[in-house]
């Protein structure tokens, strides 16, 4: 008995799942009758896929799936009811159907009238392939005017933020969320803060963000940048220039933005907007500023501040008999004062006190002190480290268990219904994974601390390095020193490239001019983690 022929069939349903039974059962009829007027064939299976873009083959699982199998040699051909249906992009189809012509894989588009086993067969699928592409470019110009109508009438696209939630188009503020919003306005505008320090502040007071596990720096800005806090709407800040491969790119021009002004609700009030974006400006301007003048002295952007986590920038002053001073000065508490920081100053010259005593505590008596600091790293357990993170989260895991039970007997009282509860205990659940992810995650940071405190010989390269560099003192020290953090009470941390501990030190200064001295009182080591320095003594 000869071997029929194993014909598989490919098409695309609607993604509601009621329509997506009627449309399979549709096209499998379809296949079947088609197939029974060829008694040499059998259905092998019908492959499809839910709604997706035909003008792109990478997301479409069911249509990889079968060009998989036709490959290996499951499939000898492929009925599709149009070119359409099995790709909308000329080159992708061109492509395709040549894969499976070297296989022997035989591919029939029964509406279109197309095989391309036929000779005329791949110049008639070109021109198809090219009418269903430039059909597809029709429609998403198509999508496209219609979307910017609906924006234009303030119809809003896009998914929850911070401080609403979207639902049929419009923006309702969630109230719980609007409060953290409000707290990072007040913090950067009204207290001075920097975006670095709220963000810190965020997380260790244990309130989440809407992605992610931690606060960053970039996530302040974003919510501080965002027009919607002011009842404003900004769309089509991102736009998709090519209708092939469905990418999208930041609008910087190309197409016109929609803005509407006093759209919804707003979550900051319209003053405290206006200073806010004003405050933006005049610190990015500033900063872009200090950077311009100063990136040619030996450890510009590398000094930072150990109470604010700003930037310490060089400040001159000439004196009366024509010498220079220069200082390094907080950046935030020079222009926003006591309230934001109180950290004030470091001479240049016992900056540079402190930076060639750390280099000449790895320079005297190498072996020695290499050892030394080796087996202070060698001695540092992540345990320690991570002592302060770990009991937060242990802490703030039982404080939401808590609050669930409580709600468990308000339920019982009748203080909360059945909704309610089950939301209340949704919610709380959440978070408890949140944070037992967190928890996770640190365990899996010890162990990876853990394998690298077996293994110090590594940093004796950097060392070595270190030994070997001669060059003047500002090429020196511009190329060893990774950042120098100077905390309030003159004390100065040393963290010198590529090595995993810094030197910290207490210094006390004296004398002026060619008379100035600095004297380093106090000594350790540091280990930096994600909560604060861990100190070993040298």
């Amino acid at each position: 008995m000869k071997k029929k022929v194993r014909a598989a069939a490919y098409g695309r349903v609607s993604t509601e799942k009621d329509d997506q039974v009627n449309s399979l059962i549709s096209q499998r009829e379809y296949f079947s009758d088609y197939i029974r007027q060829h008694e040499e064939w059998e259905l092998t299976g019908i492959y499809y896929d839910e709604g997706i873009s035909g003008t792109q083959t990478a997301n479409r699982r069911g249509f990889n799936r079968m060009i998989q199998d036709a490959i290996a040699g499951k499939i000898d051909l492929i009925l599709t009811k149009e070119v359409s249906r099995f790709a909308r992009n000329t080159v992708d189809a061109l492509s395709y159907i040549r894969k499976l012509k070297e296989k022997g894989v035989r591919v029939i588009f029964t509406i279109d009238n197309i095989d391309t086993m036929d000779g005329d067969g791949e110049l008639r699928l070109s021109i198809m392939a090219t009418l269903a592409q430039d059909e597809s470019r029709k429609t998403s110009e198509r999508v496209k005017w219609g979307q910017k109508r609906r924006m234009e009438q303030g119809v809003v696209f896009g998914r929850d933020l911070l401080g609403y939630t979207v639902k049929a188009g419009n923006l309702f503020v969630n109230e719980e969320e609007a409060g953290i919003v409000k707290a990072i306005f007040h913090k950067y505008t009204n207290e001075q803060k920097g975006t670095h320090v709220i963000a810190r502040e965020l997380t260790e007071e244990g309130i989440p963000p809407k992605q992610g596990e931690r606060w960053s720096n970039t996530m302040i800005l974003k919510v501080l940048k965002n027009e919607k806090y002011a009842g404003d709407l900004c769309q089509k800040k991102t736009i998709t220039p090519d209708f092939l491969s469905h990418r999208k790119k930041r609008n910087e021009g190309e197409e016109e933005m929609v803005y509407l002004k006093n759209h919804h609700t707003p979550v900051i009030d319209r003053e405290l907007w206006d200073r806010t974006q004003k405050e933006l400006k005049v610190r990015s301007s500033s900063q872009q500023k200090v950077a311009g003048q100063c990136s040619h002295y030996w450890c510009s952007g590398k000094v930072k501040c150990g109470e604010c986590e700003g930037s310490f920038v060089i400040r001159t002053k000439k004196r009366s008999d024509g010498s220079i001073y220069k200082s390094w000065r907080c950046y935030n508490h020079t222009n926003h004062g006591n309230s934001c920081c109180q950290n004030t100053a470091v001479s240049d010259l016992a900056l540079r006190a402190c930076v060639s005593y750390a280099v000449k505590q790895v320079k005297i008596e190498k072996d020695t002190i290499a050892a030394e600091l080796l087996q202070s790293i060698k001695r540092l357990k992540r345990t320690e480290l991570y002592t302060y993170d770990d009991s937060f989260i242990e802490k703030r895991i039982g404080e939401i268990q808590s609050k669930k039970k409580k709600c468990v007997d308000l339920a019982l009282e009748g203080i909360l219904n059945v909704q309610e509860l089950a939301e209340q205990k949704d919610w709380y659940d959440g978070q408890i994974k949140r944070l037992e992810r967190r928890l996770l995650k640190i365990e899996k940071e010890k162990e990876i601390e853990e394998k690298e405190s077996k293994c110090p010989e590594k940093y004796i390269k950097t060392i070595n390095d270190i030994l070997r560099f001669q060059e003047k003192e500002d090429v020196l020290y511009r190329e060893i020193l990774d950042k120098a953090v100077v905390y309030p009470g003159q004390i100065v941390c040393v963290w010198l490239k590529d090595l995993p501990f810094g030197i910290k030190m207490r210094i006390q200064t004296s004398g002026k001019r060619e008379n100035y001295t600095t004297e380093i009182l106090d000594v350790c080591l540091v280990k930096k983690n994600m909560n604060n320095d861990m100190l070993v003594e040298m």
